[in-house]
């Protein structure tokens, strides 16, 4: 496996990415969202202690990328309508244990269908050109305030762009705008072009292209506006300071940490209004 000691971009499985090559650890732009709200510390250190294995929902995401970016684990058909017997399951585990993604028939030929619709896209098309740019480099930089280690793996990286391929059960830009709010995607952004720029490669916009998993796989390629990048840059911070912080208490606390009094809980602001509305006047 290997080890990072230096900062600088590594050739490496996503395997070795995810199982953190960095002595001591290091934050990833997930790791950080998870550092706050809804998520915690807590729950940061635990997912982080305890890796979970390879889930059916995530499958079609993998093998989206590995089909547009050519990079990732190798996709291989069951050809089996159910798989519901010993010996398809058993197949399916081998399949996974050496790495590689199990997918229906169907399954296959929508994925494929999906990078076609990609391929016939005016922008996404032109941006995810074979040639044209690295696919999943790892980048490992540390951060000149605090010293704490971060890493990033762009999808996409082409001269000046960093492209973030996501797939959804709807591309429609309102969602989109939605889906970005919910995961906090905004912190990708700052995240990855400041990893960008700290190992020497410059200065980079970044997109995303959000694709629909259904007919007919439309494709949204945003990029966002100043605000949302102000804070998501800020949102950043918190959790670099946060996680800086527990690494040299060497504790993870939950979301109220250590509690001296019990808390009051405020209804969310929309459902004061309506029911004080209603049942108040």
């Amino acid at each position: 496996m290997i080890t990072v000691t230096e900062p600088g971009i590594y050739e490496m499985t996503a395997e070795d990415y995810h199982r953190d090559p960095v002595p001591g650890g290091s934050l990833s732009s997930s790791g950080a969202r998870r550092l706050l709200p809804p998520g915690c510390p807590a729950l940061y250190r635990w997912e982080q202690d305890n890796p979970q294995p390879a889930k059916k929902t995530f499958d079609y995401g993998h093998a989206a990328h590995k089909l547009v970016l050519d990079e990732g684990p190798e996709l291989v058909v069951v050809d089996a309508p159910l798989w519901n017997t010993d010996a398809i399951r058993a197949e399916v585990a081998a399949i996974r244990a050496e790495g590689g993604i199990p997918l229906k028939k169907h399954e296959y030929d929508q994925i494929e269908e999906m990078a076609a619709a990609i391929r016939r896209h005016p922008v996404a098309g032109a941006l995810f050109r074979p040639g044209t740019g690295v696919a999943e480099e790892s980048i490992f930089w540390q951060d000149p305030a605090t010293g704490i280690w971060l890493r990033c793996r762009p999808d996409w990286r082409r001269p000046g762009v960093i492209v973030d391929y996501k797939t959804t059960t709807d591309a429609a830009p309102s969602a989109v705008a939605k889906a970005i709010d919910t995961y906090g995607y905004h912190q990708q952004d700052p995240f990855y072009t400041d990893g960008a720029a700290a190992v020497g490669l410059g200065d980079h916009r970044f997109l995303f292209a959000f694709q629909a998993k259904n007919p007919p796989y439309l494709v949204t390629v945003v990029e966002l506006d100043d605000e949302a990048r102000r804070i998501g840059a800020a949102k950043n911070r918190r959790a670099i300071e946060i996680y800086a912080q527990c690494q040299a208490d060497g504790k993870w606390p939950d979301w109220h940490g250590d509690l001296t009094e019990i808390p009051y809980l405020s209804l969310p602001r929309y459902a004061a209004i309506r029911d004080t509305e209603e049942y108040l006047t």
